[in-house]
């Protein structure tokens, strides 16, 4: 890798913003070989790059200002279709990297053993079915506040994949609720679910609310007795 290519990947200042980030927050791109803008999630690809803040809405508004041309300093087309085929790729990411985490038996699905594995403390984090119930999502956000409130670990909760895409990459035909468990390959899998989550609009991990149902304090104390 040559010395440009080297001081571009440590310039990580998102073309739109102008904010400095870590590579976590921010997505690379650089030209392709047809001279389109190609989204460099692994970080990578040779040549240069420049750098978005890792949203949707970012993606669009480089899109939208034409920036690519003149941060990637060269005649670049960056197709209409980018911001979408972006979340198609984050998706498909994310899913394999669940199917790794199952396959080396780093993850539970069904509701009784997801929140056993939220109690346990074991759990990474949770994921909930775009069609999960609210009562049975309420169940395991009991769990995971009861977690929190014994002073354990705090264990997020996602809800960005439908049953058939959960069912496909976790190898079942009905996946509503599953969880990723906290040893082994967990926290790197979670990664690139935060990112297709920060891509969609979703807070930074302090201020994220993911539960489309929310147990009520009450409720999580009565669970601890």
């Amino acid at each position: 890798m040559g010395r440009e290519a080297v001081e571009d990947m440590n310039d990580r200042t998102c073309i739109v913003s102008r904010q400095a980030g870590s590579s976590d927050e921010l997505i690379r791109f650089v030209a392709g070989p047809d001279n389109s803008v190609v989204p460099d999630l692994k970080r990578s690809l040779p040549g240069r790059g420049c750098w978005v803040t890792g949203t949707r809405d970012s993606v669009e508004k480089a899109l939208k200002r034409k920036l690519f041309p003149r941060a990637l300093k060269a005649e670049v087309q960056a197709s209409a279709d980018l911001p979408a085929n972006l979340d198609t790729l984050l998706v498909r990411n994310a899913l394999g990297a669940l199917g790794l985490a199952r396959k080396a038996g780093s993850l539970v699905f069904g509701a009784a053993q997801v929140e056993k594995a939220v109690r346990s403390g074991r759990a990474a984090f949770v994921l909930h079915a775009t069609e999960a119930s609210p009562d049975g999502i309420r169940k395991i956000t009991n769990a995971r506040h009861a977690v929190l409130h014994m002073d354990g670990p705090a264990i997020e909760a996602y809800k960005l994949f439908s049953e058939a895409e959960l069912g496909l990459a976790l190898g079942g035909t009905n996946v509503i609720h599953a969880a990723v468990l906290s040893e082994g390959a967990g926290k790197a899998v979670e990664k690139r679910v935060q990112a297709l989550h920060r891509y969609r609009g979703g807070g930074s991990p302090d201020s994220r609310s993911m539960d489309q149902a929310t147990a009520p304090q009450d409720d999580a104390a009565k669970d601890m007795e």
